[in-house]
Protein backbone atom coordinates (compact mmCIF):
# COMPACT_ATOMS: atom_id res chain seq x y z
CA UNK A 1 0.00 0.00 0.00
CA UNK A 2 1.43 3.46 -1.11
CA UNK A 3 2.42 6.15 1.52
CA UNK A 4 -0.31 8.25 1.96
CA UNK A 5 -0.65 11.52 -0.11
CA UNK A 6 -1.40 13.27 3.42
CA UNK A 7 1.11 12.27 5.27
CA UNK A 8 3.86 13.20 2.09
CA UNK A 9 2.56 16.59 2.34
CA UNK A 10 2.18 17.02 6.32
CA UNK A 11 6.21 16.32 5.98
CA UNK A 12 6.47 18.68 3.36
CA UNK A 13 4.82 21.28 4.62
CA UNK A 14 6.88 20.93 8.26
CA UNK A 15 10.15 21.38 6.15
CA UNK A 16 8.65 24.04 4.52
CA UNK A 17 8.18 25.87 7.58
CA UNK A 18 12.03 25.76 8.87
CA UNK A 19 13.07 26.40 5.29
CA UNK A 20 10.47 28.84 3.39
CA UNK A 21 12.54 30.15 0.83
CA UNK A 22 13.09 26.60 -0.81
CA UNK A 23 9.16 26.79 -1.51
CA UNK A 24 9.91 27.78 -5.11
CA UNK A 25 12.12 24.76 -5.70
CA UNK A 26 9.52 22.11 -4.45
CA UNK A 27 6.83 23.95 -6.73
CA UNK A 28 6.88 20.66 -8.72
CA UNK A 29 6.50 18.13 -5.82
CA UNK A 30 3.07 20.15 -4.15
CA UNK A 31 2.24 20.24 -7.67
CA UNK A 32 2.06 16.52 -7.95
CA UNK A 33 0.91 16.39 -4.20
CA UNK A 34 -2.50 18.11 -5.45
CA UNK A 35 -2.97 15.32 -8.33
CA UNK A 36 -4.18 11.86 -8.26
CA UNK A 37 -1.04 10.03 -8.82
CA UNK A 38 1.54 7.92 -6.82
CA UNK A 39 4.39 10.44 -5.83
CA UNK A 40 6.22 7.40 -4.71
CA UNK A 41 6.20 5.70 -7.85
CA UNK A 42 9.47 5.08 -9.73
CA UNK A 43 7.19 5.54 -12.76
CA UNK A 44 5.56 8.51 -11.98
CA UNK A 45 6.58 11.76 -13.96
CA UNK A 46 8.21 14.51 -14.36
CA UNK A 47 8.90 13.73 -10.86
CA UNK A 48 8.88 11.17 -7.65
CA UNK A 49 9.86 11.07 -3.84
CA UNK A 50 12.82 9.53 -3.04
CA UNK A 51 14.48 8.63 0.32
CA UNK A 52 18.10 8.70 1.04
CA UNK A 53 20.08 8.18 4.98
CA UNK A 54 22.48 10.70 6.02
CA UNK A 55 24.17 8.46 8.54
CA UNK A 56 27.03 10.71 10.92
CA UNK A 57 30.00 8.77 13.23
CA UNK A 58 31.32 9.51 16.10
CA UNK A 59 33.86 11.87 14.82
CA UNK A 60 30.91 13.94 12.52
CA UNK A 61 32.02 11.93 9.28
CA UNK A 62 29.10 11.46 6.83
CA UNK A 63 28.78 8.15 4.99
CA UNK A 64 28.98 8.30 1.28
CA UNK A 65 28.55 5.34 -1.49
CA UNK A 66 29.02 5.26 -5.17
CA UNK A 67 26.29 4.28 -7.29
CA UNK A 68 26.90 2.83 -10.62
CA UNK A 69 23.62 4.45 -12.01
CA UNK A 70 24.97 7.66 -11.86
CA UNK A 71 28.24 7.44 -13.10
CA UNK A 72 30.10 7.38 -10.17
CA UNK A 73 28.54 9.94 -8.18
CA UNK A 74 29.51 9.83 -4.63
CA UNK A 75 26.16 10.70 -2.54
CA UNK A 76 24.41 9.07 1.27
CA UNK A 77 22.89 6.05 1.04
CA UNK A 78 19.51 6.00 -0.72
CA UNK A 79 16.58 5.28 -3.35
CA UNK A 80 13.39 4.56 -4.81
CA UNK A 81 10.80 4.11 -2.46
CA UNK A 82 8.76 0.13 -2.27
CA UNK A 83 5.51 -0.75 -1.68
CA UNK A 84 6.32 -1.96 1.70
CA UNK A 85 7.57 0.81 3.22
CA UNK A 86 5.79 2.43 5.90
CA UNK A 87 7.20 6.01 5.93
CA UNK A 88 9.71 7.80 4.36
CA UNK A 89 11.60 7.60 7.15
CA UNK A 90 11.24 3.59 6.85
CA UNK A 91 12.47 4.04 3.34
CA UNK A 92 15.31 5.63 4.20
CA UNK A 93 16.61 3.03 6.86
CA UNK A 94 15.83 0.18 4.05
CA UNK A 95 17.81 1.62 1.80
CA UNK A 96 20.81 2.27 3.89
CA UNK A 97 20.37 -1.29 5.15
CA UNK A 98 20.53 -2.73 1.39
CA UNK A 99 23.13 -0.71 -0.08
CA UNK A 100 25.29 -0.24 3.22
CA UNK A 101 24.62 -2.97 5.17
CA UNK A 102 23.98 -0.99 8.47
CA UNK A 103 21.20 -2.24 10.21
CA UNK A 104 18.52 0.38 11.82
CA UNK A 105 19.66 -0.45 15.38
CA UNK A 106 22.93 0.82 14.68
CA UNK A 107 21.54 3.72 14.46
CA UNK A 108 19.26 6.53 16.53
CA UNK A 109 17.86 9.59 15.66
CA UNK A 110 19.33 13.33 16.37
CA UNK A 111 17.89 15.63 18.70
CA UNK A 112 17.85 18.10 16.52
CA UNK A 113 16.13 16.43 13.48
CA UNK A 114 13.83 13.82 15.61
CA UNK A 115 13.05 11.96 12.32
CA UNK A 116 12.64 14.83 10.22
CA UNK A 117 14.16 15.26 6.92
CA UNK A 118 17.30 17.61 7.58
CA UNK A 119 17.14 17.98 3.45
CA UNK A 120 14.33 17.87 0.45
CA UNK A 121 16.97 17.72 -2.50
CA UNK A 122 14.83 18.43 -5.78
CA UNK A 123 17.90 17.25 -8.25
CA UNK A 124 17.48 16.01 -11.58
CA UNK A 125 18.68 12.42 -12.09
CA UNK A 126 21.54 11.01 -14.05
CA UNK A 127 21.74 7.66 -16.69
CA UNK A 128 17.73 7.99 -17.01
CA UNK A 129 15.34 9.90 -18.72
CA UNK A 130 15.16 13.59 -17.48
CA UNK A 131 12.70 13.61 -14.53
CA UNK A 132 13.27 14.65 -10.68
CA UNK A 133 13.94 12.95 -7.91
CA UNK A 134 12.45 14.77 -4.79
CA UNK A 135 14.94 13.58 -1.89
CA UNK A 136 13.87 13.16 1.28
CA UNK A 137 17.09 12.73 3.60
CA UNK A 138 16.85 11.67 6.65
CA UNK A 139 20.04 12.45 9.51
CA UNK A 140 20.82 9.48 11.85
CA UNK A 141 23.76 8.84 14.70
CA UNK A 142 25.74 5.57 14.95
CA UNK A 143 24.10 4.43 18.06
CA UNK A 144 27.50 2.63 18.39
CA UNK A 145 31.30 3.85 19.30
CA UNK A 146 33.08 2.50 16.00
CA UNK A 147 31.47 2.45 12.66
CA UNK A 148 29.80 -0.74 11.68
CA UNK A 149 31.06 -3.03 9.13
CA UNK A 150 30.07 -1.74 5.72
CA UNK A 151 28.45 -4.35 2.93
CA UNK A 152 28.15 -3.05 0.14
CA UNK A 153 24.83 -4.01 -2.41
CA UNK A 154 27.51 -4.63 -5.33
CA UNK A 155 25.32 -4.54 -8.18
CA UNK A 156 24.40 -0.99 -7.35
CA UNK A 157 27.39 0.23 -5.67
CA UNK A 158 31.07 0.30 -6.80
CA UNK A 159 32.02 2.00 -3.06
CA UNK A 160 32.01 3.95 0.53
CA UNK A 161 34.10 6.43 2.33
CA UNK A 162 33.24 8.29 5.24
CA UNK A 163 33.68 12.09 4.30
CA UNK A 164 34.26 15.27 6.99
CA UNK A 165 31.61 17.18 7.00
CA UNK A 166 32.69 20.15 5.24
CA UNK A 167 33.61 17.25 2.22
CA UNK A 168 29.89 16.54 2.24
CA UNK A 169 29.07 16.41 -1.88
CA UNK A 170 25.58 17.98 -1.82
CA UNK A 171 25.93 21.89 -1.32
CA UNK A 172 22.43 22.03 0.44
CA UNK A 173 22.56 18.77 2.24
CA UNK A 174 26.13 20.10 3.60
CA UNK A 175 25.04 23.48 4.68
CA UNK A 176 22.14 22.45 7.02
CA UNK A 177 24.33 19.52 7.91
CA UNK A 178 27.09 22.28 9.37
CA UNK A 179 24.43 24.91 10.48
CA UNK A 180 22.30 22.23 12.62
CA UNK A 181 25.69 21.33 15.04
CA UNK A 182 25.33 18.07 14.24
CA UNK A 183 28.46 16.14 16.18
CA UNK A 184 27.68 12.55 15.94
CA UNK A 185 27.03 11.76 19.88
CA UNK A 186 23.93 10.26 20.32
CA UNK A 187 21.38 11.81 22.95
CA UNK A 188 18.38 10.59 24.55
CA UNK A 189 15.28 11.63 22.52
CA UNK A 190 12.86 9.47 24.76
CA UNK A 191 11.41 10.19 28.51
CA UNK A 192 9.72 7.39 30.73
CA UNK A 193 8.76 7.66 34.54
CA UNK A 194 9.67 5.32 36.58
CA UNK A 195 7.02 5.56 39.19
CA UNK A 196 6.80 4.25 42.30
CA UNK A 197 5.38 4.10 46.04
CA UNK A 198 8.32 4.50 48.29
CA UNK A 199 7.10 0.81 49.59
CA UNK A 200 8.38 -1.72 46.95
CA UNK A 201 5.44 -0.93 44.22
CA UNK A 202 6.11 0.75 40.48
CA UNK A 203 2.77 1.42 38.62
CA UNK A 204 3.12 0.15 34.98
CA UNK A 205 1.05 1.22 32.29
CA UNK A 206 -0.39 -1.48 29.97
CA UNK A 207 -0.38 -0.36 26.25
CA UNK A 208 -3.22 -0.88 23.58
CA UNK A 209 -2.39 -4.04 21.41
CA UNK A 210 -1.94 -1.98 17.93
CA UNK A 211 1.36 -3.49 16.21
CA UNK A 212 2.96 -1.07 13.41
CA UNK A 213 1.26 1.52 15.27
CA UNK A 214 2.19 1.58 19.00
CA UNK A 215 5.31 1.15 20.77
CA UNK A 216 5.77 -2.23 22.87
CA UNK A 217 2.45 -2.77 21.56
CA UNK A 218 -0.03 -4.87 24.33
CA UNK A 219 2.98 -4.67 26.72
CA UNK A 220 3.04 -3.18 30.33
CA UNK A 221 5.80 -0.64 30.08
CA UNK A 222 6.92 3.09 31.57
CA UNK A 223 4.93 6.01 31.02
CA UNK A 224 6.55 8.46 28.71
CA UNK A 225 7.20 8.97 25.22
CA UNK A 226 9.99 11.07 22.21
CA UNK A 227 10.22 14.70 22.51
CA UNK A 228 8.84 16.77 19.70
CA UNK A 229 10.69 19.84 18.61
CA UNK A 230 9.34 22.49 21.21
CA UNK A 231 10.24 20.70 24.33
CA UNK A 232 12.76 22.26 25.84
CA UNK A 233 14.32 19.87 27.78
CA UNK A 234 13.57 16.26 28.25
CA UNK A 235 11.95 16.74 31.32
CA UNK A 236 9.82 19.07 29.48
CA UNK A 237 8.64 16.07 27.46
CA UNK A 238 8.32 13.76 30.13
CA UNK A 239 5.53 16.19 31.78
CA UNK A 240 3.82 16.92 28.41
CA UNK A 241 3.72 13.22 27.74
CA UNK A 242 2.13 12.65 31.12
CA UNK A 243 -0.33 15.47 30.91
CA UNK A 244 -1.29 13.47 27.86
CA UNK A 245 -1.76 10.52 28.88
CA UNK A 246 -2.66 11.08 32.85
CA UNK A 247 -3.47 14.52 33.56
CA UNK A 248 -4.02 13.90 37.26
CA UNK A 249 -1.33 12.12 37.58
CA UNK A 250 1.29 14.36 39.62
CA UNK A 251 4.76 12.79 40.85
CA UNK A 252 7.27 13.80 43.86
CA UNK A 253 10.66 14.22 43.76
CA UNK A 254 10.89 13.87 40.00
CA UNK A 255 14.75 13.59 38.95
CA UNK A 256 16.87 12.04 36.56
CA UNK A 257 17.57 8.16 36.90
CA UNK A 258 19.03 6.12 34.53
CA UNK A 259 19.70 6.13 30.57
CA UNK A 260 18.27 2.87 29.15
CA UNK A 261 18.51 2.06 25.08
CA UNK A 262 15.44 0.90 23.25
CA UNK A 263 14.49 -0.29 19.99
CA UNK A 264 11.56 1.93 18.04
CA UNK A 265 8.70 0.63 15.99
CA UNK A 266 11.37 1.08 12.78
CA UNK A 267 14.15 -0.93 14.65
CA UNK A 268 15.94 2.19 15.52
CA UNK A 269 18.18 2.17 18.60
CA UNK A 270 16.25 4.39 20.86
CA UNK A 271 18.26 6.37 24.26
CA UNK A 272 15.75 6.92 26.81
CA UNK A 273 16.45 9.25 29.89
CA UNK A 274 14.69 7.62 32.81
CA UNK A 275 13.00 10.00 35.73
CA UNK A 276 12.30 8.36 38.90
CA UNK A 277 9.38 10.01 40.60
CA UNK A 278 7.04 8.66 43.50
CA UNK A 279 3.41 8.71 44.00
CA UNK A 280 1.26 7.15 46.25
CA UNK A 281 -2.47 6.96 44.68
CA UNK A 282 -5.60 4.62 43.71
CA UNK A 283 -4.60 4.27 39.28
CA UNK A 284 -8.45 3.21 38.81
CA UNK A 285 -9.07 6.71 40.12
CA UNK A 286 -6.64 8.46 37.26
CA UNK A 287 -8.39 9.01 34.00
CA UNK A 288 -5.97 7.56 31.33
CA UNK A 289 -6.28 8.73 28.03
CA UNK A 290 -3.94 6.41 26.71
CA UNK A 291 -3.27 2.41 26.59
CA UNK A 292 -5.53 0.45 28.32
CA UNK A 293 -4.98 0.58 32.23
CA UNK A 294 -2.31 1.44 35.10
CA UNK A 295 -1.71 -0.87 37.70
CA UNK A 296 0.80 -1.14 40.80
CA UNK A 297 2.87 -4.06 40.94
CA UNK A 298 5.76 -5.48 42.97
CA UNK A 299 9.37 -6.68 41.65
CA UNK A 300 8.57 -10.44 42.10
CA UNK A 301 5.15 -9.83 39.93
CA UNK A 302 7.69 -8.76 36.87
CA UNK A 303 8.17 -12.20 35.71
CA UNK A 304 4.26 -12.88 34.76
CA UNK A 305 3.99 -9.92 32.69
CA UNK A 306 4.44 -9.25 28.82
CA UNK A 307 7.37 -6.67 29.94
CA UNK A 308 10.72 -5.62 27.80
CA UNK A 309 13.94 -7.50 29.69
CA UNK A 310 15.32 -4.16 30.10
CA UNK A 311 12.31 -2.20 31.69
CA UNK A 312 12.08 -5.43 34.06
CA UNK A 313 15.90 -5.00 34.97
CA UNK A 314 15.68 -1.46 35.35
CA UNK A 315 13.07 -2.02 38.06
CA UNK A 316 14.63 -4.40 40.14
CA UNK A 317 18.05 -2.04 40.16
CA UNK A 318 15.86 0.67 41.40
CA UNK A 319 14.23 -1.71 43.74
CA UNK A 320 17.53 -2.97 44.98
CA UNK A 321 19.29 0.56 45.25
CA UNK A 322 15.59 1.99 46.86
CA UNK A 323 14.97 -0.53 49.54
CA UNK A 324 11.45 -0.12 51.41
CA UNK A 325 11.77 2.31 54.23
CA UNK A 326 10.15 -0.08 56.92
CA UNK A 327 11.83 0.71 60.05
CA UNK A 328 9.41 3.58 61.32
CA UNK A 329 6.66 1.64 60.57
CA UNK A 330 4.78 0.26 63.56
CA UNK A 331 4.21 -3.74 64.06
CA UNK A 332 0.73 -4.91 63.64
CA UNK A 333 -0.62 -5.64 67.67
CA UNK A 334 -1.22 -9.42 68.05
CA UNK A 335 -4.46 -10.35 69.01
CA UNK A 336 -5.14 -12.06 72.59
CA UNK A 337 -8.62 -12.86 72.45
CA UNK A 338 -9.62 -9.63 74.76
CA UNK A 339 -11.51 -7.14 74.04
CA UNK A 340 -9.27 -4.28 72.94
CA UNK A 341 -8.54 -2.79 69.65
CA UNK A 342 -6.82 -4.99 66.96
CA UNK A 343 -6.13 -4.91 63.36
CA UNK A 344 -8.14 -6.80 61.12
CA UNK A 345 -7.27 -7.68 57.86
CA UNK A 346 -8.92 -7.30 54.96
CA UNK A 347 -9.41 -9.76 51.99
CA UNK A 348 -11.08 -9.26 48.39
CA UNK A 349 -12.86 -11.82 46.85
CA UNK A 350 -14.62 -11.73 43.04
CA UNK A 351 -17.97 -13.54 43.04
CA UNK A 352 -18.87 -14.45 38.88
CA UNK A 353 -21.41 -15.97 37.71
CA UNK A 354 -22.19 -17.11 34.16
CA UNK A 355 -25.61 -17.33 32.32
CA UNK A 356 -26.37 -20.37 33.63
CA UNK A 357 -25.84 -18.88 37.00
CA UNK A 358 -22.40 -21.17 37.97
CA UNK A 359 -19.84 -19.43 40.06
CA UNK A 360 -16.54 -19.15 38.88
CA UNK A 361 -13.73 -21.23 41.76
CA UNK A 362 -10.22 -21.60 41.37
CA UNK A 363 -8.44 -24.93 42.40
CA UNK A 364 -5.39 -23.12 44.34
CA UNK A 365 -2.34 -24.81 44.29
CA UNK A 366 -1.37 -27.90 46.36
CA UNK A 367 2.03 -25.78 47.76
CA UNK A 368 0.48 -23.08 48.23
CA UNK A 369 0.66 -21.10 52.01
CA UNK A 370 -3.20 -21.31 52.26
CA UNK A 371 -5.83 -23.64 51.22
CA UNK A 372 -3.58 -25.72 49.48
CA UNK A 373 -5.16 -28.12 46.47
CA UNK A 374 -8.48 -26.52 47.63
CA UNK A 375 -11.19 -24.65 45.25
CA UNK A 376 -11.31 -20.92 46.03
CA UNK A 377 -12.60 -17.62 45.19
CA UNK A 378 -10.52 -15.22 43.10
CA UNK A 379 -9.02 -13.30 45.88
CA UNK A 380 -6.71 -11.38 47.65
CA UNK A 381 -5.40 -9.38 50.40
CA UNK A 382 -5.98 -5.49 50.50
CA UNK A 383 -2.71 -3.53 49.79
CA UNK A 384 -2.61 0.52 50.41
CA UNK A 385 -5.60 0.73 47.93
CA UNK A 386 -9.36 1.08 48.29
CA UNK A 387 -10.71 -2.69 47.99
CA UNK A 388 -12.22 -2.03 44.83
CA UNK A 389 -9.05 -0.95 43.19
CA UNK A 390 -7.71 -4.62 44.76
CA UNK A 391 -10.40 -5.99 43.40
CA UNK A 392 -9.52 -4.90 39.55
CA UNK A 393 -5.72 -5.67 40.45
CA UNK A 394 -6.47 -9.34 41.33
CA UNK A 395 -9.06 -10.08 38.58
CA UNK A 396 -6.49 -8.55 36.11
CA UNK A 397 -3.25 -10.37 37.90
CA UNK A 398 -4.82 -13.53 38.45
CA UNK A 399 -7.52 -14.03 35.77
CA UNK A 400 -6.75 -11.61 32.72
CA UNK A 401 -10.05 -10.76 33.39
CA UNK A 402 -11.29 -6.54 32.91
CA UNK A 403 -13.46 -5.15 35.14
CA UNK A 404 -14.26 -1.71 35.48
CA UNK A 405 -15.35 -0.69 39.14
CA UNK A 406 -18.81 0.89 38.10
CA UNK A 407 -19.98 -2.60 37.69
CA UNK A 408 -19.32 -3.59 40.87
CA UNK A 409 -21.42 -4.30 44.05
CA UNK A 410 -20.78 -5.16 47.62
CA UNK A 411 -22.60 -8.97 47.81
CA UNK A 412 -21.63 -10.13 51.28
CA UNK A 413 -19.23 -10.00 54.05
CA UNK A 414 -17.52 -13.08 56.40
CA UNK A 415 -16.21 -11.94 59.16
CA UNK A 416 -13.47 -14.88 60.18
CA UNK A 417 -11.30 -16.15 62.73
CA UNK A 418 -9.34 -19.09 60.73
CA UNK A 419 -7.96 -19.77 63.83
CA UNK A 420 -7.55 -19.39 68.68
CA UNK A 421 -4.49 -16.54 68.64
CA UNK A 422 -4.52 -15.54 64.92
CA UNK A 423 -6.06 -11.94 63.90
CA UNK A 424 -10.00 -11.23 62.75
CA UNK A 425 -10.18 -11.04 58.84
CA UNK A 426 -12.58 -8.79 57.10
CA UNK A 427 -13.61 -10.77 53.91
CA UNK A 428 -15.48 -8.69 51.43
CA UNK A 429 -17.15 -10.52 48.20
CA UNK A 430 -17.90 -8.45 45.38
CA UNK A 431 -20.34 -9.53 42.66
CA UNK A 432 -19.07 -8.09 39.21
CA UNK A 433 -22.68 -7.79 36.57
CA UNK A 434 -20.17 -7.72 33.57
CA UNK A 435 -16.33 -8.36 32.27
CA UNK A 436 -14.13 -8.46 29.80
CA UNK A 437 -12.22 -11.46 28.96
CA UNK A 438 -12.15 -15.46 29.57
CA UNK A 439 -10.61 -16.72 33.07
CA UNK A 440 -6.96 -17.94 32.05
CA UNK A 441 -4.61 -19.51 34.72
CA UNK A 442 -1.94 -16.52 35.50
CA UNK A 443 -0.28 -17.30 38.12
CA UNK A 444 0.30 -20.71 38.14
CA UNK A 445 2.21 -21.49 41.35
CA UNK A 446 -0.99 -20.57 43.27
CA UNK A 447 -3.87 -21.82 40.84
CA UNK A 448 -4.21 -25.09 38.42
CA UNK A 449 -6.90 -24.06 37.08
CA UNK A 450 -10.87 -21.81 36.94
CA UNK A 451 -13.54 -23.56 36.43
CA UNK A 452 -17.58 -22.30 36.41
CA UNK A 453 -19.90 -24.58 39.69
CA UNK A 454 -23.34 -25.01 39.68
CA UNK A 455 -24.41 -23.10 43.21
CA UNK A 456 -25.85 -26.18 44.60
CA UNK A 457 -23.21 -28.71 43.42
CA UNK A 458 -20.20 -27.13 45.18
CA UNK A 459 -16.62 -29.10 45.18
CA UNK A 460 -16.21 -31.11 48.57
CA UNK A 461 -12.94 -29.39 48.90
CA UNK A 462 -13.88 -25.67 48.78
CA UNK A 463 -12.74 -22.94 51.31
CA UNK A 464 -15.41 -22.40 54.23
CA UNK A 465 -16.16 -18.68 54.05
CA UNK A 466 -16.06 -19.17 50.41
CA UNK A 467 -19.15 -22.12 50.82
CA UNK A 468 -20.60 -19.79 53.18
CA UNK A 469 -20.70 -16.43 51.11
CA UNK A 470 -22.08 -18.38 48.19
CA UNK A 471 -25.07 -19.54 49.90
CA UNK A 472 -25.56 -16.27 51.56
CA UNK A 473 -25.90 -14.79 48.47
CA UNK A 474 -28.11 -16.94 46.44
CA UNK A 475 -30.02 -16.76 49.94
CA UNK A 476 -30.00 -12.73 49.74
CA UNK A 477 -28.15 -12.41 53.34
CA UNK A 478 -25.36 -10.02 53.69
CA UNK A 479 -23.00 -10.59 56.21
CA UNK A 480 -22.14 -13.98 58.25
CA UNK A 481 -19.50 -14.67 60.58
CA UNK A 482 -17.12 -17.72 61.13
CA UNK A 483 -14.80 -18.98 64.15
CA UNK A 484 -16.10 -16.55 67.04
Amino acid sequence: MPLSTSAIRKTVEAYLGRHPDERDALAGLLAALDRPVDVTARTTLPGHVTCSAVVIDRWGRVLHIQHRSTGGLMLPPGGHIEPEDRTLLAAALREVSEKAGITPGALCLTPQMLGSPIDIDAGPTKGEPAHRHYDFRYVFHLAGEEPPAITLQNEEVSGAWWLAMREVTSPTLRAKLLQGQLDGQPEPVNASALVHDGTGRYLLHLRDHKPGVIWQSGAFALLGGGRTPDDQCLEGTLLRELSEEVPDLRLEDLKPYAVEAATSIDGLSVPVRVFAGRWRGNPDRLALHEGVLLRWFAPDDLDRLRLSPATRDLIRRHAAENPPDTGSAAAPPVWDGGSRTVLNGVGVHLHLEDTEGRVLLGLRHPESKYAGDTWHYLAGRCEQESALACLVREAWEEAGLLIDPADVELAHVVHVVDAPGNLPLMQLVFRAHRWEGTPEVREPDKCLTWQWWPRHELPDRIVSYTRTAITAISEGRPYSQLGW
